[in-house]
């Protein structure tokens, strides 16, 4: 069964709004466990314009399910949190600096050298790894080199061809590189732009698909249904339950 990690950024956008502890992200990730995900994911930015890294600290002390801490490795300060905290995963994602949302994986042949390098940092503290990678087989392929233990696909593209109607040709890359990754025997997860809508038909199409992070569409669709409902929705669709609630 494919696990759901909920990225909780967007609660804490919410929050640093007003500059107080309301919503309380502490609580909201202990809520989400509870409400049934299977971990909790954060993204911290330099900026910290929603985790900040105390954030971290914070809800390293009261999750009981999986952490995800995603980030640019480049950046010594995320190394260090990452270190300090020792999370289930660590997902590395080659964001610029100040980049709004990530809009790309790793060029796994050009930083292959550099990426062997961090990874066999985090490794080494018993810290699983997940590299961010576009659905291209050769990029796959040099994944392995690294000694990353997952990849994690980019979603972007397969989210909006699916909004357009374009469901066969959206996954056909996906699926390609899902199957070069089982035969490499790494792990897999994906994210990004992932929903309601379209998550049932590519949990269905992915072979070993362990985890998808889900942050943006989750957090909005709590806004309408409450953040329980929404939660247990998303556990349904990757069980490929076809939620009818709306259109």
């Amino acid at each position: 069964m494919t696990k759901l990690s909920v990225n909780i950024n967007k609660i804490a956008t919410l929050r640093n709004a007003r500059g107080h502890n309301n919503p309380d992200i502490v609580q909201a990730a202990i809520n989400i466990e509870r409400f049934g995900a299977d971990g909790i994911t954060v993204h911290p930015r330099p900026d910290e314009r929603h985790i900040r890294y105390q954030d971290v600290y914070d809800l390293k002390k009261v999750i009981t399910t999986e952490f995800n801490i995603e980030g640019n490795p480049a950046e010594d300060k995320f190394v260090e949190l990452v270190l300090a905290n020792q999370p289930t995963q660590v997902t590395l994602v080659p964001d610029a600096l100040g980049q709004l949302t990530s809009n790309h994986g790793w060029n796994t042949v050009e930083h292959a050298g550099y990426l062997k390098n961090i990874i066999a940092v985090f490794k080494k503290e018993g810290i699983r790894v997940s590299i961010f990678v576009d659905p291209i087989v050769e990029m796959i392929e040099a994944a392995k080199a690294t000694g990353t233990d997952r990849i994690e696909l980019y979603t972007e593209s397969f989210a909006t061809e699916f909004a357009e109607g374009r469901h066969e040709q959206g996954i056909e890359a996906y699926i390609a590189a899902a199957k070069k990754a089982q035969e490499l025997e790494l792990g897999m997860n994906a994210g990004h732009d992932l929903d309601l809508h379209n998550l049932p038909y590519f949990s269905k199409q992915i072979p070993g698909l362990l985890e998808v992070s889900i942050g943006h569409a989750l957090i909005c669709d709590a806004l309408y249904l409450g953040l329980e409902n929404a939660v247990q929705l998303y556990k349904r669709a990757l069980k490929n339950d076809e939620p009818h609630f709306f259109k």
